[in-house]
């Protein structure tokens, strides 16, 4: 399953607000599509956002008539500031559109054409590095799995959300080719339950047994004993390893904690900001109220209930028992993995538990 293509000049992606009743595929040309695309969810997931935002950058910059390379440049940084906001959390973004700023002025005196040819390139490379990671992340995070596992996961962070096999799913899917899958649990995570519209159809479409839970039953399985791990992905991780994810991961993470039940987050290095140094720095987005107080057209909430929605929230990096990326597995203390892993270090690495 392809998530975003990149063929003839034009960028086609599934539209994953219509799923699992549609399975629609868009094509486009335009970079304000994609801008849309971002921010309406149509195209959602950290590693696919900044894939797609990197696409979105070659699609601005090809168009006919370009007086040269001044002209070009001065489209690419419309659309790098239209694409950068769209959603502020995911890191991959913005790590995204660094590259192919630089890869535009990177290469001193150039042509219009050879100003595109790097940066399809780089984009391009992108795509490949993410499908790669999402390999290698899968891999490496299967090690934690023993045999007979139920895991237990939250919102998607699967192909739908990069350009390969996913971050969270891809260790599902990899620990499930091993044969040490029996089921997994998969909450619906509300308010637009990409668990269970989303998580949930990959799933079943890879032949895993999967078991919808609401999002307020998490507590119950676990305190049954029903889950021996939880395994989620990230859209930006500080400097110290608090993690940002979809709002709902972090009581998650508190009542693993509680239940002595592993709590893995799985992301490629690009999902790192060193900049940020905590939690407390990390943008979160706040969506629209109509999200929360209205379901398939209909509004569920009382007439004048106000609304908080944000799209995130934050778990410290003491209750996550390891991050799972392309380059090994990190164990606290993460101020001083984190920072290794970065500068080109080997993580450490396999075995099961905290």
């Amino acid at each position: 399953m392809a998530t975003l293509e990149w063929a003839d000049g034009k960028l086609r992606f599934i539209d994953q607000t219509l799923l699992p009743a549609q399975e629609v595929i868009v094509e486009t040309a335009d970079y304000r599509t994609v801008c849309q695309a971002i921010r309406s969810l149509k195209i959602r997931g950290a590693p696919a956002i900044g894939v797609a935002a990197a696409f979105g950058v070659l699609l601005a910059v090809r168009r006919p008539h370009l007086s040269g390379p001044g002209e070009l440049l001065a489209v690419l940084d419309e659309a790098v500031r239209d694409l950068s906001a769209t959603r502020p959390t995911a890191v991959n973004l913005f790590a995204a559109m660094r590259r192919m700023e630089r890869s535009a002025r990177g290469g001193g005196e150039m042509t219009v054409q050879a100003i595109l040819a790097r940066l399809a390139a780089e984009a391009l490379a992108i795509q490949r590095e993410d499908i790669a990671s999402c390999r290698a992340i899968g891999e490496c995070g299967a090690d934690l799995i023993p045999p007979r596992s139920s895991l237990l996961t939250h919102c998607n962070a699967g192909a739908l959300a990069t350009a390969g096999e996913g971050t969270a799913l891809a260790v599902v899917a990899a620990a499930a080719r091993r044969g040490n899958v029996v089921r997994v649990f998969v909450d619906e995570t509300r308010p637009l339950f990409q668990g269970a519209r989303l998580t949930a159809w990959e799933l079943v479409k890879q032949g895993i047994r999967t078991v919808l839970i609401t999002d307020s039953t998490a507590g119950s399985v676990l305190a049954r004993g029903d889950v021996n791990a939880v395994i989620v992905g990230a859209d930006r991780i500080a400097a110290n390893g608090d993690t940002a994810n979809k709002v709902g991961t972090y009581p998650l993470a508190v009542l693993a904690r509680r239940h002595d039940v592993p709590f893995y987050v799985a992301a490629p290095t690009s999902t790192i900001d060193p900049a940020v140094p905590d939690g407390s720095h990390i943008p979160i987005e706040e969506r629209d109220e109509g999200e929360v107080t209205t379901f398939a057209g209909v509004r569920i909430a009382a007439p004048g209930v106000s609304v908080y929605a944000p799209a995130f929230d934050v778990t410290p990096g003491s209750l996550v028992s390891a991050i799972i990326t392309e380059r090994g597995i990190l164990r606290p203390p993460y101020g001083e993995s984190l920072a290794g892993i970065l500068r080109g270090e080997n993580a450490g690495g396999k075995g099961n538990g905290r």
